[in-house]
């Protein structure tokens, strides 16, 4: 079975009230592929979720909500791939290039699409979408 990589904003979406979030569902309810994302997305799922919380979109509760819906997604359609020494070498080759725009967070998830042999990458964001596709993923449509 083909690998998609999903990237934290979609997670993101998924999980909270994003203005992509009716679309992510979508595709989400009818995704067939195998869903991938790296350990990576655990953290910056914490601190989008904390931004969120220290902004008052959440309460503690509905904070705790959306950890939990987190956590049995990741249990349950989300296999989480390991971050290697490698990965990380080659986010900062993807980094140093200063034309690709992508910061640290991005090219970590780039570089772990990439190692990772995915077929396509579910991403909101534009810039890494954009160096998704220079190196040859496909971007699912949001």
């Amino acid at each position: 079975m083909a690998l998609c990589y999903v990237d934290t904003s979609v997670l993101v979406a998924l999980c909270t009230r994003e203005p992509a979030s009716n679309s992510v569902s979508q595709w989400y309810a009818g995704e067939s592929d195998d869903l991938v994302s790296s350990v990576w997305c655990v953290t910056e799922f914490a601190s989008a979720l904390g931004i969120k919380r220290r902004t008052r979109q959440f309460d503690q509760a509905g904070a705790e909500a959306v950890w939990r819906q987190f956590e049995r997604l990741c249990a349950n359609d989300l296999r989480l791939l390991p971050l290697e020494p490698a990965t990380f070498h080659r986010a900062a080759l993807l980094t140093l290039d200063a034309s690709s725009g992508l910061r640290a967070g991005d090219s970590l998830h780039l570089a772990a699409a990439i190692d990772a042999n995915a077929i396509r990458i579910a991403t909101l964001d534009a810039v890494l979408a954009e160096n998704a596709k220079r190196q040859g993923l496909k971007l699912v449509a949001l």
